[in-house]
């Protein structure tokens, strides 16, 4: 089995954001991408802020341990994937959501902890568009409440890799993965000490930098596109007798207010 190295990088639409560098490992032959999250947290906390979010503590700790793992998975992946995990667990009872974009380096997602399933397990399903082709998706089960030893089980059962997370300063995380011929006794043993200093004790060759950006690029007409199908068929059953409703986005839960009286116009004019 062959893991494909990172294709050569077209221009990165995002301007400005989180750096991601990835490195291989010689001798070792695993990759290595790293990245400090100070600013993607802030640009995220940002949004909370904005759309007047408040998660639950433990959910937020949650959330940002998945967005670490999304972003450095994302940095080690072709530049033409569109990536989206959403991660059930049923203790604490949450869905974390997930999704991004390699070729913009637009990341997004959301917390959902109302109605969520009750599952015999925890669910991880990863979902990948890359170009043209068809949808592929990825279900495994994993114990636990931590987001990162569930996507290191997805590298397991799915990537049939290995692949381990370290924490190696506040806001500062890597990912180390496994290629051909990886030596994985010194994989399997590595500490986050070592991982601290792995520019000094291995032989490293850049492979890409990435900038990546919280966005999701939500506005009216997308929330529209989602109501005309009920809009349509029962105007009553999205408004009432409510002049306007409020939606929030799917994917980053922004908050949209549309009118009824901007509904009708958009769906006379698709119709």
């Amino acid at each position: 089995m062959v893991w494909a190295m990172p294709e050569t990088t077209p221009p990165n639409l995002a301007e400005s954001g989180l750096e991601v560098r990835t490195h291989f490992v010689r001798d070792r032959n695993v990759l290595i991408a790293r990245a400090d999250f100070s600013e993607l947290f802030v640009d995220y906390y940002l949004h909370l802020g904005a759309q007047q979010i408040k998660p639950r503590p433990e959910h937020d700790a949650m959330f940002k341990r998945a967005l670490v793992a999304f972003v450095l998975h994302g940095a080690s992946r072709p530049w033409d994937e569109l990536t989206a995990w959403t991660i059930n667990f049923q203790d604490p009872k949450v869905n974390l959501f997930l999704t991004g974009d390699n070729e913009t380096g637009a990341v997004t997602g959301r917390i959902f902890d109302e109605n969520v399933k009750e599952l015999p397990e925890n669910l991880f399903f990863a979902d990948v568009v890359r170009g043209g082709q068809p949808k592929r998706r990825s279900t495994i089960t994993f114990a636990g409440s931590d987001p990162m030893v569930a996507v290191e089980n997805f590298y397991a059962q799915s990537e049939q890799r290995l692949g381990r997370f370290f924490q190696v300063g506040e806001e500062e995380f890597a990912l180390v993965v496994e290629h051909p011929d990886c030596d994985l006794a010194w994989l399997r043993s590595l500490t986050t000490d070592q991982v601290r200093k792995i520019d000094e004790t291995e032989k490293l060759a850049l492979m890409e930098r990435r900038v990546v950006r919280w966005h999701c690029g939500c506005n009216q007409a997308r929330m529209m596109e989602v109501l005309a199908p009920t809009m349509r068929q029962d105007p009553n059953e999205l408004f009432g007798d409510e002049p306007k409703l409020e939606i929030r986005c799917p994917r980053c839960g922004a908050r949209h207010a549309i009118t009824r009286e901007s509904m009708e116009a958009f769906v006379a004019d698709t119709t």
